[in-house]
Formats: C-alpha cells, structure tokens, sequence
C-alpha cells in the first residue's frame, strides 16, 4: 500500500520540504474537513521556520473546504488542546515537531474535546484521502479566518490546578530552548510569588542554542550551570511546543521523570481523594507505592499519548504520567502540558516544606531505575523474542513490548513507534549496583 512518508503513528512529521510542505498541508486542511464534517477549526504554530508557510497552507486547505479558521499564531501545543474545546471547535491542527532538529516541521491534530487523532484513529485515513485525491469538493463558500489571542483564557484555565498562595518565594530558574514557552511565562510571572531566572527565553527559529529537547544530556548543562551561578531552588526546562517540562534540583541534578509521575500523582490525589491514576509499563514500582499510599488507584495503560488518553477517559481518571515527561489532566480535556507540572511541583515543595532533592530523594533510594536507554537495531522483534527466551522464569507481561519481574528487579524492553530502536528501561528495589549490573548484562545481550 502507497504511503505517504511523514505519517506517523501520533502525528505528522518529517523534513521540509521533501517530507512535509505546504502542498501536504494544503491537503491534509481538505481531507481533515471531509473526514470530521468540520466546520471550525483552531491552528496554531511552534517558532520554526517553515511554521508560517506551513500554517497558512493549511489554512487555504481548511477554508477552501468551506470551515472557519480560529488561528492562535505562534502557541504552544496544550493551547490547542484547551482552544479547542474553550471555542467549541471540532477540531484543533498544532504545526511542530517539537524536539526535532530545525529542518523538521510536523502536524499534531485533536478532534472535537481535543480527542486524539493518531493514525489509527482517522490520520490514516486522511493519508488515504490525498493518495487517491479524495479531498472533496470546494466549497461555493470560503471559510473564514479569525486571529485570536488565547493567551489570558489559558493563564487564568490553569488557576484551577495550583493556588499561588500556597507557593513560596522559590529562585526558579526557567529554560525556554528558544521555544514558544517564553511568552506564556512571561504572562503567568506576576501571578506567582517566584522569581524566574530566564535562560534562552526568546522565542528564535534557529535555535541557536541547540534544539529544545532537554532529554539530550548536552542540552542540560545551561540550566544546571544557571541554577549554581544564581543559587537557584530549582530548574525547569521545556521542549519546543512545550507539552512536556524537565526538572533540575538546587544542585542541578537532573530528575528522571518516572520520579515526576509519583509526585503529581501525591499532588493531584490531595484534590481528588481516592482517583485513578494512569501509568506507562516502562517503569512502575515507584508509582504503584506512592499511588498507594496516598489512596489512589494506579492503572497501567501501553504507552503514548493517544493510548493513555484513551484510558484515562475510560477509567474516569484524575491524572496520567509517562516517565518520558508526557503529564495528562482530566480537567485538562484529559490532555498533555507542560505548565501545569511546573506549578503542582513548585507547590508541592511548600506544603511538604522540602527541597526537590528531597522530595525525590526517597523515592529514587527504593527504586533506583536506568532510565530509557535506547539502541538502534535492524530487527528489534527478534531481539525482544531473544530476552523474552532468556527471561522467561520472571514473571512476563506483554501490555507495551515485554516486561520481565523478578523479586528485587525488573525491565522492560519496547519498539520505537517511530524509529529501528529498541527501547530499555530497568528499576530495582532499593539496590542501585543489582540495577547497574542487570542494565548492563542486558545493553551487553541486546547489543551483541
């Protein structure tokens, strides 16, 4: 079957132009209208380059099929998630690729209530739809395209998630990347009794401090070297549409996010006693103890957005949490941000009356864990079916790739949706040297 070679499994993404441009865009604006009988749609775009080409293709392509346009401009990726349902839309169309290099672009779509739409879930077949030309017919009318600035709806949308006084004056350093975060910072400084130490906090397209993606250790140095100058509390940085935020404590150690799950699943389970909480496979014994005892009930899904946003809806759950930093809210149209974190933790730190080093300090003492350690393989299936051989006196369970259980440790090994990696993550209980060693012996059969 013909493919188009940008369609993901999340969303659309590639180089430009050879793998994304303004003719797909245009086109996708088509299909999406005809797919979701949609009338109005809201677009935004990250700071790239080829954003606003990008943008108004896409625009020409919703319109011509006769739907109203609401464009946010330059946003973050959680502004078309609220905007979508704020204006009763039926459909929102973020243009990003956020982390990836500069030559990148993407498309990320919501339908009505800001549901996901991955390519299991209408994407394919809006990839269908322009392989064969099916894109509809023009409308006698154009829609129309309205400018609107959300910024201020969406400030006072995350009032409900934190209460300013109950922060205390923290030294917060905060690093925009260059991506779109900085505006939305900027709006939400004077609500907050914190002083922000801004690092590469301008908006810039040619990222000229390195991509946004603080999972790349090389990107990190800035924020930790930032957070000892100024004698900071605490570090936070943000990827390029800011749907996921990273943590750095007062000595500029860099927190996993597996340890950020459980603290905003305390955190959350303060507002809503006894809620279900959602969690990847990849790592999980830290979550289930925490999840526990604050009186909540844990409840595993396969990982990525569009899955975990599914059974959040399903399970009527407060909260969700990806070790790879993706945070879901129900009261957040069950979506991703990389806001909300920021504020929860930052509060968190003043009800507890402790630092971050020691708010995760205990839970990285039990459960000591790898990290996702990636390897680029040509065929990572046999590879799993190798481990899932050599493993299988543990206790095997198949929900996102293979995870193994024993006693005292465990893993979990997974396929890329998107790249030829296999994905390792092993955690131990309380014993640091097991979980090196059996990191090691693993990368050693995986790589061999």
């Amino acid at each position: 079957m013909a493919s188009i070679p940008g369609f993901k499994a999340y969303d659309i993404r590639g180089k430009v132009p050879s793998e994304l441009n303004t003719d797909i865009a245009y086109k996708v604006g088509r299909a999406f209208v005809k797919l979701n009988n949609a009338k109005k749609v809201v677009i935004g775009m990250d700071v790239r380059t080829s954003s606003p080409e990008l943008s108004k293709a896409l625009a020409n392509g919703l319109t011509d099929a006769g739907c109203d346009v609401i464009d946010l401009g330059m946003c973050g990726t959680e502004m078309i998630y609220f905007s979508t349902p704020y204006f009763d839309a039926d459909g929102g169309v973020m243009i990003t690729a956020s982390h990836n290099p500069p030559e990148y672009n993407g498309l990320k779509f919501v339908k009505k209530g800001s549901v996901p739409m991955g390519y299991a879930s209408g994407l394919g077949e809006v990839e269908q739809m322009i392989l064969n030309n099916d894109l509809g017919k023009l409308a006698t009318t154009k829609g129309k395209i309205e400018n609107k600035d959300v910024m201020e709806a969406f400030i006072e949308n995350l009032n409900q998630f934190y209460d300013a006084k109950k922060i205390d004056s923290l030294k917060v350093v905060v690093n925009a990347g260059n991506g779109c975060v900085g505006p939305a910072l900027d709006a939400i400084e004077n609500k907050l009794p914190i002083k922000m130490i801004k690092v590469f906090h301008e908006p810039d397209s040619t990222f000229p401090n390195g991509v946004p993606n603080p999972l790349l250790p090389e990107n990190r140095q800035p924020t930790v070297d930032a957070i000892k100058k100024h004698k900071a509390n605490l570090g936070v940085a943000w990827d390029g549409d800011y749907d996921r935020c990273f943590f750095f404590d007062e000595n500029g150690d860099f927190i996993e996010g597996y340890y950020i799950v459980g603290l905003l699943a305390k955190s959350i389970l303060r507002s809503f006693p006894g809620g279900k909480i959602v969690h990847d496979p990849r790592l999980i014994w830290n979550t289930l103890d925490v999840v526990e005892k604050a009186g909540g009930e844990a409840v595993v899904s396969v990982s990525g957005h569009a899955f975990i946003k599914e059974k959040m809806r399903e399970v009527n759950s407060v909260y969700g949490g990806e070790m790879s930093a993706h945070h879901y809210f129900r009261e957040n149209a069950y979506s991703d941000s990389g806001m909300i974190p920021f504020l929860l933790v930052i509060q968190l730190m003043a009800e507890e009356g402790k630092k971050l080093s020691e708010l995760v300090g205990d839970m990285i003492a039990k459960y000591p864990c790898s990290g996702e350690i990636n390897t680029t393989l040509e065929n990572p299936k046999a590879k799993i079916a190798e481990l899932k051989a050599k493993y299988s006196d543990g206790k095997l369970d198949e929900i996102d790739g293979v995870s193994v259980e024993y006693d005292t440790w465990r893993f979990n090994v997974r396929m890329s949706n998107t790249e030829p990696l296999l994905r390792l993550n092993v955690e131990s209980k309380g014993d640091e040297e097991l979980m090196k060693a059996k990191t090691e012996e693993l990368l050693t059969l995986i790589r061999s």
